[in-house]
């Protein structure tokens, strides 16, 4: 069952959930996009060009599950991203998509590991994230991105998109949010790590603690 029966509390969710994105740095300029699965099936998306920190609630787009647009701006270009996920995850009801700083930044290492670019540096990440997988550069908008991201997302909530960002998903906004800043946070970690030993959770503890999917 959806969370977000009732439309006009979704679109309130979005917008305060965007502004809060940016208004604490986790986006910036017009970057980043949010959507919900609504009861009917519908997405609400955030339009495209749009900044996270001006967003309005009668501003958003709608499109169907396969990204068609059904009404209200043009969505973003990454529509077919949030989608994919969509399809993948039948008990997903939202997306995140950021290009926050330090994630971003673990995406474009040259020896970043395509199976999981991030370490269990912490008990929360192996909570919230599990593992991440970097799926290979495609220029935003590129929907050629689209198969593989719905293969990934079948066994996986989050991905991280090479030279790009991450991409979380989630039962609800809140917690897609909740999960894509502890995301941002272990990339600042593993960034500011880099050259140092380090300790992270054994893989027996990061198992014990990785979300179900």
């Amino acid at each position: 069952m959806s969370p977000y029966a009732d439309e006009a509390a979704a679109r309130a969710g979005i917008v305060r959930t965007a502004r809060s994105l940016f208004m604490r740095g986790l986006t910036h300029g017009s970057t980043g996009n949010l959507s919900v699965r609504l009861a009917d099936g519908s997405l609400l998306l955030t339009p495209t060009g749009s900044s996270l920190g001006t967003l309005t609630e009668d501003t958003l787009s709608r499109t169907d599950v396969n990204a068609q647009h059904l009404d209200g701006p043009r969505p973003t270009k990454e529509a077919f991203l949030h989608a994919a996920f969509y399809r993948a995850r039948p008990g997903a009801h939202a997306v995140v998509h950021l290009h926050s700083t330090h994630a971003t930044g673990v995406s474009c290492l040259a020896d970043a590991n395509p199976d999981n670019a991030l370490p269990p540096l912490t008990a929360y990440y192996a909570m919230r994230i599990g593992s991440l997988p970097l799926l290979p550069y495609h220029a935003p908008g590129d929907n050629r991105l689209g198969p593989l991201a719905e293969r990934t997302a079948r066994t996986h909530h989050a991905v991280l998109l090479a030279n790009h960002g991450p991409v979380v998903a989630a039962t609800t906004l809140e917690q897609a949010a909740d999960a894509t800043e502890e995301l941002e946070e272990t990339a600042k970690l593993h960034l500011l790590l880099q050259g140092h030993h380090t300790r992270p959770l054994t893989p027996e503890q990061a198992v014990a603690l990785a979300p179900t999917h």
